[in-house]
């Protein structure tokens, strides 16, 4: 199963994979939804809908009703693995709390309930200004791909129709 970064949606949406010209983009992360292999969560989700464009409508979508999991407690049950890991890493104070006060945190945790693999356009970084969701998932074990690479492992094919 695949998480996708509160970027992933960001960065299609004003890059790549625009509503007005690939729309099919959009309707496969609905289609891999469907199919239980692709989600995000709720975090995320809270991140896009503080903005106001198109994406927070496509958000807002009935057919993305169990798109973005829900945090409960099992999420906050790895928080702690978590915790222990950035402490060991010597973060700037501001970086940890920065860090658990947006949606990466939530998502790694996620990721570690549910053994998936997170998709983000982030990098690592040896800053220790700044906690990225690779660091922490090659410090723990997580498996992280760039949205490019999900894409092919699940086949995707955005072919224009006849023209």
């Amino acid at each position: 199963m695949y998480l996708l970064d509160s970027n992933i949606f960001i960065q299609a949406k004003n890059l790549h994979y625009g509503f007005d010209f690939c729309p099919a983009f959009w309707n496969f992360l609905i289609q891999q939804n469907q199919h239980e292999v692709l989600y995000s969560i709720d975090k995320v989700k809270d991140e896009i809908i503080a903005g106001d464009d198109g994406l927070v409508n496509w958000v807002k979508k009935d057919e993305l009703s169990d798109f973005f999991l829900l945090s409960d407690v099992q999420t906050a049950m790895q928080f702690n693995s978590i915790n222990k890991w950035v402490e060991k890493k010597n973060y700037q104070q501001s970086a940890i709390q920065g860090f658990m006060e947006v949606a990466d945190y939530y998502l790694i945790a996620q990721a570690i309930q549910r053994n998936s693999i997170i998709v983000t356009h982030e990098m690592p970084s040896a800053s220790l200004k700044k906690i990225k969701i690779p660091d922490v998932c090659l410090g723990l074990g997580i498996k992280f791909i760039t949205p490019f690479v999900m894409l092919r492992q699940l086949h995707a094919e955005f072919v224009l129709g006849n023209i």
